[in-house]
């Protein structure tokens, strides 16, 4: 099979200014998410989708390839990582290239390894899942949660399971943001092109593979993170 890895990388991050090429532990941090689908072995192509030359230079110079621009219309901030992917696909039938599947790797994961990749797709072959992509599992039962209001006040998100035990509750899991694998023909068939798929199948990750990147603390806690699992793998 053919399997074309998109990695989605535009140049406009607010919270975190040129966070896709930002440096993490010596290199940008797009280039882990660049090396991990190409030592993988899995990709017949593995590609940036981005409208920032910066990005692109940086991205070839890792391995990836820049075949064609992202349009404006998918660089904004509404853009979401399923319209982002159609026009890649799209783009690539134009010039004659067609995929089987495709997995969708977030620019800003350095915590992705080329293990995972293949165990989600190893999923995504065997099973009739939809859709693979990995999961974290929350600390404690989200059953237990709590709102609060701009004065402090706070209320239970789900007051029916306030006198429940935390052991007796089911464990939740989140998506860890790193990838998704799909079939493609089965992608382009959905009406709504950012949910990817119906059936959806995960991979358990550990705590230490797992950190979201939103912000500065957020950033600092990845490189925490990053040093640990690499200590564990040697």
């Amino acid at each position: 099979m053919k399997n074309l890895g998109i990695i989605p990388a535009r140049g406009g991050s607010k919270r975190i200014p040129r966070k896709n090429i930002k440096e993490f532990q010596g290199k940008p941090v797009i280039a882990y998410s660049i090396e991990a689908a190409l030592n993988s072995n899995l990709f017949s192509e593995v590609m940036v989708s981005t409208e920032d030359k910066d990005i692109a230079e940086i991205s070839i110079m890792y391995g990836a390839k820049v075949p064609f621009f992202r349009s404006e219309k998918n660089a904004d901030d509404f853009a979401g990582s399923g319209d982002v992917v159609f026009e890649v696909l799209r783009q690539y039938e134009k010039i004659g290239q067609v995929f089987d599947n495709c997995c969708c790797i977030y620019a800003t994961a350095p915590l992705i390894s080329k293990n995972r990749l293949t165990e989600g797709y190893k999923l995504l072959i065997e099973s009739n899942f939809d859709v693979v992509f990995p999961v974290g599992r929350y600390s404690s039962p989200i059953w237990r949660s709590y709102k609060m209001n701009e004065v402090g006040r706070v209320e239970m998100n789900f007051p029916e399971h306030e006198k429940i035990r935390s052991q007796d509750l089911p464990i939740s899991y989140y998506d860890a943001g790193q990838f998704y694998w799909f079939r493609i023909n089965d992608f382009l068939a959905l009406e709504n092109k950012n949910t990817f798929g119906v059936s959806k199948g995960a991979i358990l990750l550990p705590d230490y593979e797992v950190q979201d990147i939103d912000n500065l603390d957020d950033w600092h806690l990845a490189e925490v993170k990053f040093s640990y699992s690499n200590n564990i793998e040697k």
